[in-house]
């Protein structure tokens, strides 16, 4: 209890030197409500990057794995020469491990033609995706239907003419219509609308089926070479829920091994790429700018704490002949010292507070003015809160400190 009465009896002691001295106290907080401004948006900004590309990459399949001919990455020592010679997915390797892996729950062959025009009577649309694949693809890819149907079995056997489109797709060729049942043209060739995708959004790394169209890959192969290089020819693999992702990249690797006849001192000539890739990437890029925040909040931080340990200095002095009157009193030297101490920190909340609540207003402008949103989660509110009182605390001290040590004659004699 008396320390608590201690507590606030030091507590009203400094907010009111605070509001006696406003102009003071104003200027004193500046810096590091700035720098506190400047971390909090940085790491705010991040983490809704991060937030944003992760959802991205969690459509791609956490279980799911990309046999294709070059490694993701392109980074510091990529020997692009050495993958260039590497052979493509082929349709011989889908087969052999459609019929031989354990471990999966869907495969299917994929290749994507890009950039394609679809008509409809006089409604077009350019720049669509053309994506053809096997019947597995609904096992292999994460996706929901607005309208209609998915491939039958039979469809994709049979390589009937027949097509999925995405919502913008759907949009720009039937306004204000039903796409299910009616026929478009593609690579020249007309072709039924079965079904719709859901509408999903543009992400961050381009993967949406809003402007995609879907064929089966048997319909495709009469159209286009569906082993070309010019095409990216892939096989999707996604794993039992009962299996790691790590016991199914371990079993495809020795299946592609073994389908390709590789002995086993030959290097791999095919790619097992995975989610993990492209998230260890994210984390390693957000790290630099994690730390670029750092050195920039912490610059304008380190200038204000040495403007508050100044301000602190100069309270101290102006207020000598009050400390040497209130140890005659009785005070005792850890009185004086969390005065002076808890008017720092208050100092440093007051503008830490402050630059989280303009980071707070600017994500409100963002996020109702451009549609752009931004995450202020409690984490970066708590890191604020305590980066401010820990400045306070280093800031504060020392001139704390001095106070305390004052001798109460001398002190009471000052002027």
């Amino acid at each position: 209890m008396l320390f608590l009465k201690l507590f606030r009896e030091s507590f009203i002691f400094a907010f009111d030197a605070l509001r006696q001295n406003r102009m003071r106290t104003f200027l004193s907080l500046l810096g590091i409500t700035i720098g506190i401004f400047t971390i909090i948006t940085v790491f705010a900004a991040v983490d809704t990057f991060r937030g944003n590309l992760q959802t991205s990459v969690d459509k791609l399949g956490s279980k799911t794995i990309y046999v294709q001919k070059w490694p993701w990455g392109g980074f510091g020592d990529y020997p692009w020469w050495k993958y260039m010679q590497r052979p493509n997915a082929s349709l011989r390797d889908y087969q052999a491990l459609k019929e031989r892996a354990t471990t999966a729950e869907g495969l299917s062959y994929e290749i994507s033609l890009s950039n394609r025009t679809l008509k409809f009577k006089s409604n077009s649309i350019e720049g669509a995706q053309v994506t053809a694949a096997s019947h597995d693809y609904n096992k292999t890819w994460n996706f929901d239907l607005s309208d209609g149907r998915y491939f039958t079995e039979n469809e994709s056997t049979s390589g009937s003419p027949v097509c999925l489109i995405g919502s913008d797709i759907a949009e720009g060729l039937f306004p204000n219509q039903t796409a299910s049942g009616k026929d478009i043209k593609v690579l020249g060739r007309k072709v039924r609308v079965v079904g719709v995708f859901a509408r999903e959004g543009e992400d961050l790394l381009g993967v949406s089926s809003d402007k995609t169209l879907l064929l089966p890959l048997n319909f495709a192969r009469n159209l286009v070479d569906i082993e070309s290089d010019r095409y990216g020819p892939q096989i999707t693999v996604r794993g039992k829920e009962m299996y790691s992702v790590t016991d199914v990249e371990s079993e495809l690797k020795g299946l592609m091994r073994s389908i390709r006849r590789l002995s086993p001192s030959a290097d791999d000539n095919f790619a097992l790429n995975k989610t993990t890739i492209i998230s260890a990437q994210l984390d390693q890029l957000f790290g630099i700018v994690d730390v670029a925040g750092w050195i920039i909040g912490g610059f304008s931080i380190l200038v204000g704490g040495f403007g508050i340990a100044n301000i602190m200095f100069v309270s101290v002095k102006e207020r000598t002949n009050i400390i040497g009157i209130q140890k005659s009193l009785g005070a005792k030297n850890y009185f004086i010292l969390m005065q002076f101490l808890f008017e720092a920190i208050a100092l440093c909340l007051i503008g830490g507070l402050i630059g989280l609540g303009v980071v707070y207003l600017g994500t409100l402008v963002a996020t109702y003015g451009f549609d752009v949103k931004i995450v202020l989660d409690s984490g970066n509110i708590i890191r604020g809160i305590s980066i401010s009182v820990i400045i306070g605390v280093i800031s504060g001290f020392w001139p704390a400190f001095s106070a305390s040590r004052l001798d109460p004659v001398e002190a009471i004699r000052s002027k």
